[in-house]
């Protein structure tokens, strides 16, 4: 294995974006659309560490919500469509705004967790 220099917050925020090994910048991160591979096929760190949980997840329904929720209100205030037009509207919009950046929001929280070495709390046993 190479020894691989230090990065910055926005290489490794693009390395994210980008769903590239956050390490080596060239690998692939996933093995499906949200499945992790195992370990880079570049540099080989294992990918072992990675716990994002729900936060992809929570960060895309947010944005994804601020969204479709102020277009809902700005097309009903202007224009006062039927309900079954907004179903037509805005089911697609939420679909494509929650599915399409999900991918690259969970790569991005996984290269800063890396990039910040990022691990479990732990109790400080303070009863010496």
């Amino acid at each position: 294995m190479t020894d691989h220099p230090p990065t910055t917050v926005f290489q490794s925020a693009m390395r994210g974006l980008a769903c590239k090994c956050p390490r080596c910048g060239q690998g692939k991160l996933f093995a499906g659309f949200l499945t992790l591979a195992p370990r880079c096929d570049r540099c080989g760190v294992d990918y072992a560490f990675i716990d994002t949980g729900d936060g992809p997840a929570i960060f895309v329904i947010m944005l994804a919500g601020a969204i479709v929720v102020a277009c809902a209100l700005i097309v009903e205030v202007k224009y006062q469509p039927p309900f079954w037009l907004h179903a037509a509207l805005w089911l697609p919009l939420i679909l494509a705004t929650t599915l399409l950046p999900l991918r690259a929001m969970k790569s991005l929280l996984i290269a800063l967790q890396f990039h910040h070495k990022a691990a479990p709390g732990r109790l400080v046993d303070r009863a010496k």
